[in-house]
């Protein structure tokens, strides 16, 4: 086994164990902030690891039509990196707007007193 492909087994294995949790994280949170946070994990923790693990085995086939197919794949990676912080933010401030019920236990609303 080449070093190459271990690291790819490796990244993928640690994406699906945090996709996995973020998975459950998402059915059992109380509340739509939290869920929200269980949601990014599933993305940046586990997407991005497996795309970069894609690339990482895409670029270094010794088959040129695979380059490109790895750039790609780290293209996708960077990509969800940017843009998932910004749609998670516009999520919850749509959320916190229309008065999404709060988990019972939450003693703190800092956008509700920023707000005032």
């Amino acid at each position: 086994m080449s070093i190459i492909l271990l690291i790819t087994v490796i990244l993928l294995c640690i994406g699906s164990f945090f996709t996995f949790v973020g998975s459950i994280g998402i059915v059992r949170m109380p509340d739509v902030y939290n869920r929200i946070h269980s949601e990014t994990l599933c993305v940046v923790g586990g997407s991005i690891l497996v795309f970069i693990a894609i690339a990482i085995y895409g670029i270094t086939l010794s088959e040129l039509s695979s380059i490109p197919f790895g750039i790609k794949a780290l293209l996708i990676a960077g990509f969800l990196f940017v843009t998932n912080p910004v749609g998670s933010h516009a999520i919850a401030r749509a959320a916190h707007k229309s008065r999404a019920r709060l988990y019972s236990e939450t003693k703190v609303d800092e956008l509700e007193e920023f707000e005032k």
